[in-house]
């Protein structure tokens, strides 16, 4: 894993709230003098914040604050270690997930905000490499076979190129769909052209890292990075 990577993770354990209250404090203190992490922490609280406005604010219950209260001092009446192990273990395990549900969230905000006019036409993937971090969002209108492809987490490349390919068992081969530019977003036109519409819309969409300008075979020559699959978006 790169730095880049250790960053734009931790930087996503801050915002989703992951981290515990001394980590955080030292994340919060880091940002204050660490332009690149309080970069990352900003991309994420601004990939994020659509959330808010889709979600209704609920109340906590009267009898909570109760309830919070009872189990501290359960904590500070029994056996501390083993009850902070207990949680530790419960921690680590929300932290592991953390990526996952950043995945979910974002692929929530895409459907709505990336849905286009044409509903039942349009689909959006999120591409990840298994539990990461989401690296690139790919919005496909199957019906006019357009596809836009908009960096998430993916780190900028400067001497290599990303280049997203089309992956299906009734192709003879994967389909290269062009080079990821660096920038806010990639539009193919016209690669999807003569796909019948069952093919788009049930194929993997994958992401390789291949020599400056894209694989010169037209076949992909390094390891599938992050993939994913379409899903209807919802208008």
């Amino acid at each position: 894993m790169s730095d880049f990577d250790d960053l734009d993770a931790l930087a996503g354990e801050y915002v989703l709230g992951t981290l515990d209250a001394s980590e955080r404090a030292v994340v919060a203190a880091r940002r204050q003098r660490e332009t690149p992490l309080d970069d990352a922490i900003t991309a994420w609280e601004a990939r994020l914040a659509p959330l808010m406005d889709e979600i209704a604010p609920v109340a906590p219950p009267d009898h909570l604050l109760d309830s919070i209260m009872s189990q501290i001092d359960g904590v500070a009446g029994g056996n501390e270690v083993a009850v902070l192990q207990r949680r530790l273990r419960t921690w680590r395990i929300a932290a592991l997930g953390a990526a996952a549900i950043a995945a979910s969230l974002v692929l929530f905000v895409a459907t709505r905000i990336l849905a286009p006019s044409r509903p039942g036409e349009n689909f959006v993937a999120v591409l990840q490499h298994g539990a990461a971090s989401p690296a690139f969002i790919v919005s496909v209108d199957v019906a006019a076979r357009t596809l836009t492809i908009r960096p998430v987490a993916a780190a900028p490349q400067t001497d290599r190129s990303y280049e997203l390919w089309l992956v299906n068992a009734r192709l003879r081969a994967p389909r290269s769909l062009g080079v990821v530019r660096n920038a806010a977003f990639t539009v193919a036109s016209s690669r999807l052209h003569g796909l019948p519409r069952n093919i788009v819309r049930d194929s993997t969409f994958a992401v390789t890292l291949e020599p400056l300008g894209g694989s010169p075979s037209g076949l992909p020559t390094g390891p599938i990075l992050y993939s994913g699959t379409l899903v209807q978006a919802t208008p």
